[in-house]
């Protein structure tokens, strides 16, 4: 048994660890936003629960503290589950290569550069396009915080230097969401197909499912496919997604 909590206690203290660095590296290197903000916070909490390990179950062994333990507990299990979930949904794409069109996911710009995980996308979307020459690619992303141009015109930017015709390119520089990404790209899908289309959306394995759905909802019948990401992004993208996906749950946006 004691061997058991140090081993937890060397677990906690690890994991806090690992999400306060990677928070703080992933804002040194990438805009600030809502997943570096979470991991922080977090790792705070794991690593401090772990530093003072004994302390704190000792002064929260009855009552109330005792079962607040517990749900602190669950919810970490909860994140642990969600988060395999994620990983392996995102794995398995079902794109055919033969939709009429296919939506590329907008992701954070440095300035007006495109960040490697959206290039990873707009590789990925570049690839389907060779393999797939009638098929419209929808690039899709307003202009965030931090970023001098709207993303949707640094993605057709990077497209076209990937050899992707321009009259093959449809922009949508408007939405801030994912919600918004399929909101409006299906508006302009609508003006551009006279009838019925199939689709395809390309965004990162981890935001995979929670994209499908809103495409789903969105009035999409889309396959998906996804696009890697860098490993040393995993805890911040997986945390922030995993916050997302609870919020689509209850606001279904």
């Amino acid at each position: 048994m004691i061997r058991l909590k140090t081993l937890f206690r060397t677990v906690l203290i690890a994991i806090g660890a690992i999400y306060i660095l990677d928070a703080l590296f992933m804002s040194a290197v990438a805009n600030l936003n809502t997943g570096n903000l979470l991991a922080l916070l977090l790792g705070a909490v794991l690593l401090i629960y772990g530093i003072f390990f004994n302390w704190i179950n000792r002064h929260t062994g009855r009552g109330f503290l005792r079962i607040l333990r517990y749900l602190a507990y669950a919810g970490l299990c909860f994140i642990v589950g969600l988060t395999a979930f994620l990983s392996i949904y995102g794995q398995m794409d079902n794109a055919t290569y033969q939709e009429d069109a296919v939506i590329v996911l907008g992701a954070g710009l440095s300035g007006d550069q495109v960040s490697l995980p959206l290039a990873y996308r707009l590789d990925k979307a570049a690839e389907y396009a060779a393999l797939n020459p009638d098929a419209v690619i929808v690039v899709s992303g307003g202009q965030g915080f931090q970023e001098t141009i709207p993303e949707a015109e640094a993605m057709e930017a990077y497209l076209l230097r990937s050899g992707v015709p321009a009259e093959r390119i449809i922009k949508e520089d408007q939405s801030h969401s994912t919600y918004e990404n399929f909101q409006f790209s299906k508006t302009l899908l609508d003006q551009h197909f006279d009838g019925a289309y199939t689709t395809a959306v390309i965004t990162n394995n981890f935001h995979i499912f929670r994209a499908s759905q809103l495409a789903r909802d969105a009035g999409f019948h889309a396959t998906h496919l996804h696009a890697p990401i860098q490993w040393y992004t995993l805890p911040v993208n997986y945390l922030r997604e995993c916050a997302a996906v609870m919020k689509y749950w209850i606001f279904r946006t």
